[in-house]
């Protein structure tokens, strides 16, 4: 009988370097030996990729909240069923570019559609799988926005203020949840970060 594997996910708001955390925890987890895959969301699915380029093109600008968030669960559900459900029970490492606290942070409190209809319909989505681990990297919206690259997509044009209540929304969730969101200092060096992550990696899944 196999063992459950474990589920890490990274948060933040768009620029705060989650991305190339996840990147670098999937790539040390690899060369340690461990079965490892790496997933972002919205996407990873051929529907995903679809719902990702509805959700992301600026010229759909107004999509209205609630299309928003429902789309994002269509492309959660997806994964989870086509990736996350199987890799877990064959024992491997899911590390997911955003998961379930994204929803949560945007539409929740960025939307204002509320925490607790979110966290509802995350459980429909996820069939109930929560993360093991999750490492939200904050970074105030005026740092980390300078830090898209190329053209912003429809929520980085979003702006300052709606970036503010989704990065409150992610601290928000940290403080009710310590056992799982783990807060990481985005404005550190890419490498402190990375060596962050791995300590508290070791001390929480005895993974190596």
């Amino acid at each position: 009988m196999n063992t459950r594997g474990n589920l890490i996910t990274f948060e933040g708001i768009d620029g705060c370097g989650k991305t190339t955390q996840a990147e670098l925890l999937h790539r040390y987890l690899i060369d340690c030996g461990r079965k490892s895959i790496l997933l972002r969301e919205p996407g990873g699915t051929v529907v995903g990729e679809k719902i990702r380029t509805i959700l992301l093109d600026t010229p759909n600008i107004n999509i209205p909240p609630t299309t928003e968030v429902f789309l994002y669960l269509a492309a959660r559900s997806q994964i989870t069923n086509d990736h996350i459900k199987p890799a877990l029970e064959n024992g491997g490492i899911v590390i997911m570019d955003r998961y379930s606290d994204s929803t949560v942070a945007y539409q929740g409190y960025g939307r204002n559609i509320g925490r607790e209809v979110t966290r509802q319909l995350n459980g429909i989505a996820t069939s109930g799988i929560v993360p093991d681990l999750t490492f939200i990297i904050d970074c105030p919206p005026e740092i980390a926005l300078t830090r898209v690259s190329g053209r912003p997509d429809r929520l980085e044009s979003e702006g300052v203020s709606f970036m503010r209540r989704v990065r409150d929304g992610f601290l928000r969730i940290a403080a009710d949840e310590p056992e799982r969101c783990v807060i990481i200092d985005g404005e550190h060096s890419i490498e402190e970060i990375h060596q962050a992550i791995l300590t508290v990696v070791r001390e929480r899944l005895s993974l190596f």
